[in-house]
C-alpha cells in the first residue's frame, strides 16, 4: 500500500464528524475490484493502524448494504459511534466490474 492519507473534517455545528481514507495499491484494477467486493479481504486490509474491524453485513451488489465496525485496540481511545468503535453503513450505489472505484452511498 502506497500513499495512504486520511482526512478528518467538522460538518457543521452538531459536530458531525466525517473521515475520508484514500490509499494508492500497487495492483491490478481487476484485483482491488475483487478486495473490495470481498467482505474477509476488507476485515483484513480496509483498516486503519490500531483498530480492528468487524463486518457485521455485506450484500456486494448494486443496492446491496454493508455494515463495518472498526473498534480502537487502546482503552483510551474515543470512538464515534460508541465509547471505542466506528461504525459505518452504506449502500452500493453501482458496481462497475474490474474498476478500481466502487461508489457507495452513506
Amino acid at each position: 500500500m502506497e500513499g495512504a492519507d486520511a482526512d478528518v473534517q467538522d460538518r457543521g455545528p452538531a459536530h458531525v464528524t466525517a473521515t475520508r481514507i484514500s490509499r494508492r495499491i500497487n495492483a491490478p484494477r481487476a484485483a482491488v475490484y475483487r478486495a473490495l467486493l470481498d467482505p474477509e479481504a476488507i476485515k483484513a486490509w480496509r483498516v486503519p493502524p490500531g483498530m480492528r474491524s468487524h463486518v457485521h453485513v455485506f450484500d456486494a451488489r448494486t443496492g446491496g448494504r454493508f455494515r463495518i465496525s472498526l473498534t480502537y485496540e487502546q482503552p483510551n481511545a474515543i470512538g464515534k459511534t460508541s465509547a471505542h468503535t466506528d461504525t459505518y453503513h452504506a449502500w452500493f450505489k453501482d458496481l462497475v466490474p474490474k474498476t478500481a472505484s466502487i461508489p457507495f452511498v452513506q
